[in-house]
């Protein structure tokens, strides 16, 4: 909205800052983050009163979490009102990609918060049916996936980008809906799984943001991508700006989730927060990136797959208790251990999925 003050600017005053999307990036990050500071507190008492049992902790799980019991969950709402707040006040609002994006993020979030109120009012750790959510998820996510391919340049529309290989696009087809609504459900559900400990998926969510905010600058400018040898996609460049939100509104959520975590963001965020990174991915042509930078959601997702069809087979368990995280808790490991190890973890994964931009 901002970006219309450039009408005045005649190219040398304050006005013409609001042409850079660097600026702007800056301004959004610092907006959802003072939101978020402002309003999380007033939030946190409002969904204690609403809720005053909070967040159904599950039975099967480590003991120590029955400490967690009455919780707040739904802090997501903190995180998708300081983005949607943010995006919409500093980004172009006339970019297409800026809103398929933030749309995605709205619906899982609603999606989400339609899970967590099933929980908290039902006072059970089972929400809505899964196949019922993944319905839904995939009917936002073949939207999502007809809008980015109309969009995209005709040479790259329905085409897979493939990293460190120069020029390399395999032609899908129409397969490349179905892949790309693989995606972003994927995305989404895997961040979801990995949302189980205090403050452990937020800071892997807004370290993936900000690789994939660089991504989505980097493509969006012709001379960068004349540079790194990647496929140039215009317009992608105003994400940085959507991602910078999302970092600011992930750290006002994070002063309240550490650990001892006064909220939790529950499905209202993780499923939001996912579903915007498989959006990002399929908008910029880095799906497969998506899967290096977000690896370590790849794995908690995969415990459980792994889990679910081992136990099926021979009636055993691979792991102690899936996903992955709470096995390394039942090994003895304490919880801020886990979370910053996989803090650690995702940080690098993220360094080699920003690593695969220059590796030609």
């Amino acid at each position: 909205m901002l970006y219309w003050l450039t009408a005045f600017s005649d190219g040398g005053d304050v006005f013409n800052l609001f042409r850079y999307i660097t600026f702007r990036a800056g301004g959004a990050f610092f907006t959802a983050l003072v939101f978020g500071f402002v309003f999380g507190q007033p939030l946190i008492n409002a969904l204690r009163r609403k809720y005053a049992a909070g967040q159904p902790i599950r039975a099967d799980g480590p003991a120590h979490h029955i400490a967690k019991a009455g919780t707040p969950t739904m802090g997501g709402l903190l995180i998708l009102a300081a983005l949607a707040l943010s995006t919409l006040l500093w980004a172009r609002l006339d970019n297409p990609y800026v809103w398929i994006v933030l749309l995605t993020t709205v619906s899982f979030g609603l999606i989400g918060f339609a899970d967590d109120w099933a929980k908290v009012s039902r006072k059970s750790s089972k929400g809505l049916s899964g196949r019922f959510r993944l319905l839904i998820g995939f009917v936002v996510a073949a939207v999502v996936a007809v809008a980015c391919v109309s969009v995209h340049p005709d040479s790259l529309s329905a085409h897979l980008a493939v990293p460190v290989f120069k020029d390399v696009l395999i032609n899908m087809g129409w397969l490349f809906l179905p892949f790309a609504m693989l995606v972003i459900v994927g995305s989404a559900n895997a961040v979801n799984l990995t949302d189980g400990l205090d403050g452990l998926a937020i800071m892997p969510v807004m370290i993936a943001a900000g690789t994939l905010g660089v991504i989505a600058y980097a493509v969006g400018r012709v001379d960068f991508t004349e540079y790194l040898d990647v496929h140039y996609v215009p317009g992608t460049g105003e994400l940085l700006i959507f991602c910078a939100g999302l970092i600011g509104g992930g750290l006002g959520f994070l002063w309240y989730n550490a650990p001892p975590a006064a909220v939790f963001m529950g499905d209202t965020g993780s499923l939001a927060l996912g579903g915007a990174l498989g959006a990002i991915a399929v908008a910029t042509k880095h799906e497969i990136v998506l899967a290096i930078v977000g690896g370590l959601f790849v794995a908690e997702a995969v415990s459980v797959i792994v889990q679910v069809l081992y136990f099926k087979a021979t009636g055993k368990r691979v792991f102690l208790m899936a996903p992955i995280h709470h096995h390394f808790e039942k090994k003895g490991w304490a919880e801020p251990q886990v979370v910053i190890r996989f803090w650690i973890i995702s940080l690098i994964l993220s360094l080699i999925g920003l690593a695969t931009l220059k590796l030609r």
